[in-house]
């Protein structure tokens, strides 16, 4: 039985406006034309659907779902699809600017695109999760496909939902297995191997690349993880496995701080049994906004955006910030980071593993082929090493943040296929 929650505690900031100002401040570094700048501010498409679905109880309830599509001047849309109660059009808005400008950071021929349902899949049942699912997909099928609009996974949706919209689209759209029209499926119907663990892993890669111009040593850094999600996990597996020590991690319910260090294998087996990282052994309970300010070398904001503002930024001692959510860090956090010599790897670079390996699948599905593990982290190490270089000598270029620079780089090349392909009709 499906119970919509009164107290919603939505942000205050509005993440596009945030994507706006990010936007703004790197046209005029690069004094881009008004008219091209008009065209990135406005996603050139954004849908509202209504979703009627049959609970358990026999009971109609609307849900409200959208799928914003921001620019396509470099190829299809991509973007994945999230089941929050906080979703909002803003927010998915913002989000698939930031895939626009990730795709092309990337160097992926992709544009941005994301979607959203607002409900609480956590007090759904599978039956109407997958009622849910499957009429969200009817009602956005005619915008996807496999060479408009590829959707993915997001906050609280996985391979289950992916399958449910890949079968439904299929079924929709002549009836055969179509599965290049969505990526973050389960192996047995065209997933990727190193999927699940990619943007973790391409946010290891950039870690390793920024402590590398830091001349950071891993074996004697800290690091702090607020989210224990799927990005969250990994990162912190795969900057251990670096030689680096885990010492406070967060979830939904709260977090765990033990100086001696936090071994994540035994955190994942605590949170699958116990539901939470809180109560792990020999560790100190703290709060999610604690775990920000911990004493650390590495931080990895990987829970939901706005995390990281200006009344906390100044508190935060971190000399990474390796961004695993989307939008965690305001824009006045990032100028106050920069001041205290704080190296933030944006989202748009951090947790572009997700899409590159995405990408991959994708092709894979085209091709009707299946690549090996080792052969897909190989190139995805080769394009997270490409784009935090190419991200890098930007930021030294311009003498700003990496966030700008990384804005910059992405808005020349959206903008040269624009100007390319030309207006018309």
């Amino acid at each position: 039985m499906y119970i919509m929650s009164d107290s919603r505690n939505v942000s205050t900031i509005d993440p596009f406006e945030v994507a706006l100002e990010q936007l703004d401040e790197a046209a005029k570094l690069i004094k881009l034309d008004n008219g091209l700048h008009q065209i990135l501010a406005h996603p050139k498409r954004v849908l509202i659907v209504s979703i009627p679905v049959r609970l358990d109880n026999n009971e109609i309830r609307v849900f409200t779902g959208f799928r914003s599509q921001h620019n396509d001047a470099r190829g299809p849309y991509k973007g994945g699809i999230r089941y929050h109660p906080q979703v909002t059009i803003e927010e998915v808005k913002a989000l698939s600017m930031w895939m626009t400008w990730k795709c092309a950071i990337a160097d992926i021929p992709y544009g941005g695109g994301k979607g959203g349902v607002i409900c609480n899949p956590k007090q759904m049942s599978d039956l109407e999760l997958e009622r849910m699912t499957r009429r969200y997909a009817y009602a956005i099928a005619d915008i996807i496909g496999p060479h408009t609009d590829i959707p993915a996974p997001d906050v609280y949706t996985g391979g289950k939902e992916m399958a449910w919209i890949m079968d439904t689209y299929s079924a929709l759209k002549g009836n055969y297995v179509q599965p290049e029209v969505i990526t973050g499926k389960p192996l047995a119907i065209g997933g990727s191997l190193g999927r699940t663990e990619a943007t973790g892993r391409g946010l290891s890669f950039t870690v390793r690349e920024a402590a590398t111009k830091l001349k950071l040593n891993m074996h004697t850094a800290t690091v702090a993880v607020q989210g224990f999600g799927n990005a969250g996990q990994f990162a912190a597996q795969f900057l251990e496995e670096q030689g680096a020590k885990v010492i406070a991690v967060s979830d939904s319910k709260g977090g765990v701080y033990n100086k001696n260090g936090i071994q994540i294998g035994a955190l994942r087996k605590h949170k699958e049994k116990k539901g939470s990282v809180v109560g792990f052994p020999e560790s100190k309970l703290i709060t999610n906004e604690e775990v920000l300010e911990t004493d650390c070398t590495l931080l990895i904001p990987a829970a939901l955006e706005n995390q990281i503002t200006k009344k906390n930024a100044p508190k935060i001692s971190a000399k990474i910030v390796a961004e695993a959510a989307n939008g965690p860090t305001t824009p006045e956090a990032d100028d106050i980071l920069y001041k205290n010599k704080t190296l933030v790897i944006p989202d748009v670079l951090a947790n572009g593993g997700g899409v590159t390996v995405s990408y991959f699948e994708w092709l894979q599905n085209l091709r009707r082929e299946s690549w090996s593990e080792n052969q897909v982290n190989e190139m995805l190490d080769k394009n997270i090493t490409r784009a935090f270089s190419d991200i890098y000598t930007t930021h030294d270029k311009y003498q700003v943040n990496m966030r700008k620079a990384s804005t910059v780089l992405a808005i020349n090349r959206v903008v040269d296929a624009i100007k390319i392909r030309g207006l018309w009709p």
